[in-house]
């Protein structure tokens, strides 16, 4: 059964947010953050940053959140960056061992920084194949390691 932060970035992400932005903007609720900034600030992130496919958006959408998240949590600022860095390492490992990647290209195999490449994920469905799950899970892991 998926959380309501998973439901809420699938939703998201299926009523046009890019996958960064579906991560972030799905604890804009439970973190208390302004939806609209939130996915302003991550609207270049979709597509592994500008559709370059480094990164998965999900991804760095996760890393921003656990900034967020150590922003809060901790008043000193070298203590909210070097925990927020532990959190990203930490993540990222997580979601590596699940796909054995966090890079869009290796993730998608699918070139979407055209309109050709765009139309054929589209087609074959691999936004719902494949970002979808990575979306779920990113928000999944950033759950788990806030708790």
């Amino acid at each position: 059964m998926q959380s309501p932060e998973e439901s809420r970035a699938i939703e998201l992400f299926r009523s046009g947010y890019n996958c960064a932005q579906a991560v972030v903007s799905s604890f804009s609720e439970t973190m208390d953050f302004d939806i609209d900034q939130a996915a302003a600030l991550s609207a270049g992130f979709g597509g592994g940053m500008g559709r370059l496919q480094k990164t998965c958006g999900a991804v760095t959408g996760a890393f921003m959140v656990l900034g967020i998240y150590n922003y809060r949590k901790y008043s000193e600022p070298t203590e909210r960056k070097n925990r927020a860095s532990d959190m990203v390492r930490e993540f990222n490992h997580r979601f590596g061992s699940i796909y054995g990647t966090t890079d869009c290209s290796s993730l998608i195999e699918c070139d979407i920084s055209t309109e050709e490449g765009r139309r054929i994920a589209k087609e074959t469905g691999l936004f719902e194949k494949i970002c979808e799950p990575c979306i779920a899970d990113a928000v999944k892991i950033v759950l788990e390691m806030t708790k």
